[in-house]
């Protein structure tokens, strides 16, 4: 799988404790990788990097901010990566309405103290940073957006979020076009589902914190509809297009959409039955919709992703919410290292993966 192209590579993850960042890391180790991390400590209680004792087979951890440059300048230096993944990020829409100066510092800021830092670190050959599907002005429209429609957002979170692809665009214009720059792309994500997500306000978490308590589901936009994919896809996606830069370098240097196809796009209240289903129990009730924002329909076109890269989603709706609920399961069951079992889930996705991936 890849080629062996990340066997023995120096990967910088920024944002390795969150979520997806520990999923990726166990991901890159499994396929041969040397791994750095850089991030905050776990923000959730439980958290991913913990169940996993990411701790443990990370080759090396740094506990820093994106926003002190001179720290992450000098993690860079020392560990002279070959390819970077960014993932770090404020990445809570409704945290940003109370946080908005740390998301716009953080998502904004902190992603050019990244560029800025493999720039100046001669080794970095590649970069994929990442953003988010809701960069985009929502029309509201059932439609999937594509790369070239306008960026925008209506909260702070999302507009950070464009703001990074309008920067990203610029920064490689203006300093990637030479032959000794790295390559850089983009890469924009739906609603992630799956294991170890302890985040506040997101549905998944919300849903398996009321079942384990006992407590009602609370919903607050049953109708409002979202791409939902297992964090596996879109990490897929990423590492698909971490080897393409690598290999090829600029030619693929752009702006990519990983989504689910379009029988996984769903609403709020189906995915949370479905939750409920698999689990075995759940008892789902819908209360007043929030004062704040949110969005009704967002939906992404993953033409480009398919035709330019050879990816394809490859999870159906149903085995995305069934792989969350059985890592949520067996972490309440058991209580273990719930390393071997995602091991487990990575295996039967890299079986089940059938792109056409040619470089």
């Amino acid at each position: 799988m890849y080629d062996n192209s990340y066997k023995n590579k120096r990967v910088l993850v920024t944002g390795h404790t969150g979520f997806k960042g520990s999923w990726l890391v166990l991901w890159l180790k499994k396929l041969g990788a040397e791994v750095c991390g850089y991030a905050l400590e776990p923000y959730t209680n439980p958290s991913m990097y913990e169940a996993l004792n990411i701790n443990t087979i990370i080759d090396k951890s740094v506990t820093g901010n994106i926003l002190n440059s001179d720290n992450l300048e000098k993690t860079f230096s020392d560990f002279k990566p070959d390819i970077v993944f960014h993932l770090a990020a404020q990445p809570l829409v409704r945290l940003s309405y109370s946080q908005p100066k740390l998301t716009y510092e953080t998502n904004v800021l902190g992603a050019l103290n990244v560029l800025e830092a493999a720039r100046k670190t001669k080794s970095v050959k590649a970069f994929v940073n990442v953003t988010t599907d809701k960069c985009y002005e929502n029309k509201e429209i059932k439609k999937g957006y594509k790369e070239d429609d306008p960026m925008g957002g209506y909260d702070m979170y999302s507009s950070s979020k464009a703001c990074v692809e309008i920067m990203s665009s610029s920064y490689r214009r203006c300093f990637l076009q030479n032959e000794d720059s790295f390559a850089m792309a983009t890469a924009r994500a739906g609603n992630v589902i799956g294991g170890g997500d302890w985040a506040e306000d997101r549905l998944i978490p919300d849903c398996i914190r009321s079942i384990t308590s006992g407590k009602d589901i609370e919903i607050r936009c049953p109708n409002s509809v979202r791409p939902w994919q297992h964090v596996l896809e879109p990490l897929s996606g990423y590492l698909l297009l971490g080897q393409k830069l690598l290999v090829s370098g600029k030619e693929y240097a752009d702006c990519f959409n990983f989504g689910p196809d379009e029988k996984s796009i769903l609403t709020v209240s189906d995915i949370v039955r479905k939750v409920c289903a698999f689990y075995g129990k759940g008892n789902v009730i819908t209360v007043d919709k929030s004062e704040l924002h949110e969005s009704g329909i967002l939906m992404l076109s993953v033409e480009k992703a398919n035709k330019v890269l050879g990816w394809r989603p490859t999870l159906s709706v149903e085995e995305a919410v069934k792989n969350t609920v059985d890592w949520y399961k067996m972490f309440y069951e058991h209580k273990s290292d719930l390393s071997d079992f995602t091991i487990s889930q990575i295996d039967m996705y890299e079986q089940k993966i059938n792109w056409d991936n040619k470089l």
